[in-house]
């Protein structure tokens, strides 16, 4: 007895495509159709939340070492959808959508993963049951390695005939379930659909006294399987005519609400525009004039309205202006609060506000065209007190007498008057834009914060050190402050004995808000190194939405600074005596 079709799919992903697959995959998104208080089961893969899925494709290629640099458009990963008919699920009502027996999914989920684990073994990095729509099915991710562990989508996949015995090979695996193949070759479901149909109705005009026994009984099966696929297919029609049903539903509903935020969007478009001045005018006791509809007249006024704007063309007084607020000021000789009162017993509350809003814009607007931008001036030195700040930097923190030295030479940490460590920011092109401040005096000063007048989104805490001094910066390590950057800096160079191989840029920055989004989506890597605590953990997530490229690098400790001066002594004494400068940028 058969059940139907054994129904698998395919799709390539390039790097970009992982984060939407996923959205859909891992329901991180809304999904039409699919019903939430049903949960979907993830088969192959941890459960934790916070597993990325690019994350998990980037570290199954990188455990092998490529021939060859991986292209940017290359196939990193393939999505396979398997299925089957909805008669195999529920073969006493193939209709009922979302229903399916607990017996015949467990023997195809058994099958299917089995058949994934043989085919492809640890290549598949996660595999999602879906029961939340229609019909049960599959989602498996799959690495294309061939076996030297090389990224090769056309070993698996490439051509008629790979494909053709990817499918042969599904079939095979799913046969004892009562599930067939396809039609071999077909190019489009409609001709099968013709076919089908084209077979029933010769069936029903048989005519036996032409036909051997054997012909006779080969042109039964030929109706018996037309009238059984006949059947098949008029039940996913109706399973079919459901879900369009729900889907016009859908789009009934976003339409109601497009509708409804197109009137908000109108409303507050009203409440931003002022009232309009022919009515203020009116409003005044003024008449319009019949011979120009844009002058109005009173007493002592003939007033020309343009839009916003209004000119008195009277004799005395030859004035103009602009806005709801100045017209009645000027008609009824009066101060803005009056103007005020006035408005908001001729118009109301609500348009009162409007025409407050129209003149407080205007001003502010008039204000910016003005007004010159307040530039920033960075704290004053006092080399009196750098001693002082050094010797917190270096002894305290841990940091390289000679890295330290090389900052302050080219004027970029300082010391206060107050005694706190100045960390200059810049912009990517080195102009000055803020400062980053940290207490030193005392014992256990806590004070840091930014600079007056710092523009936290223009300018940065950051040097670069590795590869070619002049040379395009190949990877950006974002830490949270200035301090922090120079840990983790020292860190690696000890690590790469006093020489990074590629240029790298070390950012302090502690906020996604203040990131360089688009500098930082032009670097080849990207690496976020916060602190190893809830909030570091949260800010690193959010900046990796926003760069969904980066990768996560932790402390052992709390945080770098903790961990850099954790290190032997021993250790600590060379690092401070050994030069540090190869490659700084500043």
């Amino acid at each position: 007895m058969t059940y139907g079709y054994a129904i698998a799919r395919t799709k390539k992903l390039k790097r970009h495509n992982l984060v939407g697959s996923e959205a859909h995959t891992a329901r991180t998104r809304e999904t039409p159709n699919a019903d939430p208080e049903k949960q979907n089961i993830r088969l192959i893969g941890s459960t934790e939340q916070n597993e990325c899925l690019e994350d998990l494709v980037l570290a199954k290629i990188g455990q092998y070492e490529q021939k060859r640099k991986v292209r940017t458009d290359a196939v990193y990963c393939v999505e396979i959808l398997l299925t089957a008919s909805p008669q195999y699920y529920r073969p006493d009502d193939p209709t009922r959508a979302g229903y399916y027996h607990e017996d015949k999914l467990k023997q195809w989920v058994d099958a299917n993963l089995k058949w994934l684990q043989e085919t492809y073994q640890d290549r598949i990095v996660r595999c999602e049951l879906h029961l939340d729509e229609a019909t049960p099915h599959l989602h498996a991710y799959l690495v294309p390695l061939d076996k030297d562990g090389q990224l090769r989508c056309n070993h698996f996949f490439d051509g008629r005939q790979k494909m053709m015995a990817f499918q042969d090979d599904y079939h095979t695996a799913m046969q004892h379930l009562g599930l067939e193949r396809g039609i071999k070759g077909s190019k489009a479901q409609h001709q099968d659909i013709k076919d089908f149909y084209r077979i029933v109705e010769e069936g029903k005009d048989l005519e036996p006294g032409k036909l051997t026994s054997e012909q006779l009984q080969a042109k039964a099966a030929d109706r018996d399987r037309a009238i059984r696929k006949k059947k098949e297919m008029e039940a996913t029609a109706k399973q079919l005519v459901k879900e369009n049903e729900a889907l016009e539903a859908r789009i009934q509903q976003l339409s109601a609400e497009n509708q409804q935020l197109r009137s908000e969007l109108k409303q507050l478009a009203d409440q931003l525009r002022d009232l309009p001045l022919e009515d203020v005018a009116w409003h005044l006791g003024l008449t319009q004039d019949t011979k120009g509809n844009l002058r109005w007249k009173g007493v002592n006024h003939i007033i020309n309205i343009d839009g916003s704007k209004w000119y008195d063309f009277s004799k005395s007084v030859n004035k103009g202006g602009g806005g709801a607020i100045d017209l009645v000021m000027h008609v009824n000789g009066c101060n803005f609060k009056e103007a005020i009162a006035t408005l908001n017993d001729r118009f109301g509350e609500s348009g009162m506000l409007r025409a407050a809003t129209h003149h407080a814009r205007e001003q502010a607007a008039e204000i910016a065209r003005t007004e010159p931008t307040p530039q920033f001036v960075p704290p004053v030195k006092d080399e009196n007190q750098w001693q002082a700040v050094h010797n917190y930097l270096t002894k305290k923190r841990g940091l390289p007498s000679s890295l330290v030295q090389a900052l302050h030479e080219r004027g970029f940490v300082y010391a206060s008057e107050q005694q706190n460590a100045v960390f200059l920011m810049r912009g990517l092109n080195g102009e000055t834009r803020g400062a980053f401040l940290r207490g030193t005096r005392g014992k256990d000063n806590t004070f840091m914060g930014y600079e007056k007048g710092s523009k936290r989104t223009d300018g940065w805490f950051w040097f670069g050190l590795g590869g070619q001094p002049n040379g395009e910066i190949q990877r950006a390590v974002l830490c949270k402050s200035p301090i922090e950057a120079l840990s983790l800096a020292t860190f690696e160079l000890e690590v790469e004995q006093g020489m990074l191989k590629e240029r790298t840029m070390y950012l302090a920055v502690d906020s996604p808000r203040s990131l360089p989004v688009d500098f930082l989506k032009t670097v080849p890597t990207v690496e976020v190194a916060f602190d190893n605590d809830d909030a570091g953990h949260e800010t690193a997530r959010n900046i990796r939405e926003l760069l969904p490229q980066a990768t996560l690098v932790k402390p052992k400790a709390q945080d770098w600074n903790a961990a850099l001066c954790a290190i032997p002594k021993c250790q600590e004494q060379q690092r401070h005596t050994q030069p540090q400068r190869q490659g700084l940028e500043l």
